[in-house]
C-alpha cells in the first residue's frame, strides 16, 4: 500500500513545529524551482535572515551592523550578498528597510565573471580541475 508524503507520520511527533508569535514563510518554489541553487552561501544566509526578520509583508528594519554580527559576515560579504539579492529580484532595499519580494517567474542567474588567472582556472574551471585530477592520478600510478 503506497502512502502520499503528507500521510506519513512525523519522525518525532513530540517535536512537531507549531506556529507561535512570529511566522516566516518561504514558498516551496524557492527550493524546487532553482532559487536556492542560484544563490551563494552569503546570499542564502542573508535571504533567510531577512525572511525571519520580516513582518507579514516581508519588511524588516535591521541595520547592516546587526545583520553582519548575527550572520558573522564581513561588511564586504554583506554588501555583495545584498546587492546580488537585489539584482536577482528577491529583495528590495531603500537604504533603511528591506522587503522580501514575491518570487519572480524564474531565478535570475548572474553571469559568472571571466576567469583571468591560472589560480582561478585551477580553482574554478571544471575542465582544468578535471585535467589536473587526471594528471595527478596518472602520476600516482607510476
Amino acid at each position: 500500500m503506497s502512502s502520499r508524503l503528507g500521510d506519513r507520520p512525523p519522525i518525532r511527533p513530540d517535536r512537531v513545529r507549531q506556529i507561535e508569535r512570529g511566522f516566516a514563510f518561504v514558498p516551496n518554489r524557492f527550493l524546487h524551482e532553482g532559487f536556492v541553487a542560484s544563490l551563494g552561501h552569503a546570499e542564502l544566509a542573508l535571504y533567510l535572515f531577512l525572511v525571519l526578520a520580516g513582518d507579514r509583508r516581508g519588511v524588516s528594519f535591521y541595520r547592516h551592523d546587526r545583520i553582519c554580527s548575527v550572520l558573522q559576515m564581513t561588511l564586504d560579504d554583506y554588501l555583495s550578498a545584498r546587492d546580488n539579492l537585489i539584482a536577482k529580484d528577491l529583495v528590495a532595499f531603500d537604504g533603511t528597510r528591506f522587503q522580501i519580494l514575491s518570487l519572480p517567474e524564474r531565478p535570475v542567474l548572474a553571469p559568472r565573471p571571466p576567469l583571468t588567472s591560472c589560480a582561478q582556472l585551477e580553482d574554478e574551471d571544471p575542465a582544468t580541475i578535471r585535467a589536473l585530477a587526471v594528471a595527478s592520478l596518472r602520476e600516482a600510478k607510476r
